[in-house]
């Protein structure tokens, strides 16, 4: 069978059922768990704590995921950087893949940066090359705002939040988005997915993208993921970081894709505004021009996820800027 992101190709048909935690899903490497406390309640933060495969070459990167995902699907990058020396941490932020899903939680940035940064102090990890996806670009943005001394170098790949939707998009409650969630399909993931990340092209191995997302619609607690994607769905909307840009203090890249189209809240926004959403090569060349110092590399023939799409142009564009 062919992999994809560290994980097997399934047929939707017969797609598994996974519960809140992913309990049966296997991830490229160990999963270790991080005890946290936040918002008066026990918590528990999946990790993978990835050593270096050759001669240490003693610098830390910490992966940080999209929304859609977990930190399974960083598995080419981390062995990508582990043969190069890098140790890698990629967790699971609080409400994805194996973390726990809280039933009541405000999820803000700030919030999963105070995390992140806690389980970089329980691994003794000073100081790290941060990378974020998509939403781990807002996250990871954030985190290097927040605590600029502990992020030696942030890379964004295809980050979100490069424009404030809310003020071209009507505002959808969290219980609008609770039932939109409640009322997707794997071929309405699959759609999305397709449209937006891949310029309407799809091909069987990235079905292995939309594993866990049909595999939670399968399984028993398929209404509290529901509510969690509608809360961090508010999380990215309502909480931009553009406007923050200027204020980064590190050196940056930006790796864009330049067939990207994705915008939370396209499939709400008037056809007028719809075409204008989501133009990654405007953004990355905005988002450049915001950040000081900062680095673009575009990546012309891939979307939303140039990792998957072009991994060869997505890693010498990360190891080149990392070394």
């Amino acid at each position: 069978m062919k992999m994809l992101a560290g994980a097997m190709l399934f047929s939707v048909a017969i797609a598994p059922a996974y519960d809140a935690r992913l309990t049966q899903y296997a991830y490229p490497f160990p999963v270790r768990m991080q005890q946290a406390e936040a918002q008066q309640q026990p918590l528990e933060m999946a990790y993978m704590d990835v050593p270096a495969a050759g001669t240490p070459n003693g610098k830390t990167v910490v992966l940080l995921h999209g929304k859609n995902f977990s930190g399974a699907y960083w598995a080419p990058t981390i062995r990508a950087l582990t043969a190069e020396g890098y140790r890698v941490v990629v967790p699971d932020q609080i409400g994805f893949g194996k973390s726990s899903k809280p039933e009541r939680f405000q999820y803000t940035f700030q919030q999963l940066a105070e995390l992140t940064r806690g389980l970089m102090d329980r691994l003794r990890i000073e100081k790290a090359a941060v990378v974020g996806h998509s939403m781990g670009g807002m996250l990871a943005t954030r985190l290097a705002l927040m605590f600029p001394e502990r992020v030696e170098r942030l890379v964004l790949v295809n980050p979100i939040g490069l424009e404030d939707w809310k003020r071209s998009v009507p505002y959808k409650t969290t219980d609008d988005n609770y039932r939109s969630e409640l009322a997707a399909t794997p071929d309405s993931v699959r759609a999305y997915m397709r449209e937006n990340y891949f310029a309407g092209q799809w091909k069987p191995e990235y079905d292995a993208l939309i594993e866990i997302p049909v595999g939670w619609m399968n399984g028993p607690d398929r209404t509290r993921i529901a509510m969690t994607a509608a809360l961090t769905t508010d999380m990215a909307f309502t909480q931009p970081v553009l406007y923050e840009l200027p204020d980064l203090k590190v050196p940056t890249l930006l790796v864009i894709g330049q067939r990207d189209r994705t915008a939370l809240g396209k499939a709400w926004a008037s056809p007028e505004v719809r075409s204008k959403l989501g133009n990654y090569p405007e953004l990355g060349r905005r988002a450049k021009a915001a950040i000081p110092g900062a680095q673009l590399v575009e990546i012309a023939d891939a979307g939303h996820l140039p990792q998957v799409e072009q991994f060869e142009a997505y890693r010498r564009a990360l190891t080149g800027f990392l070394r």
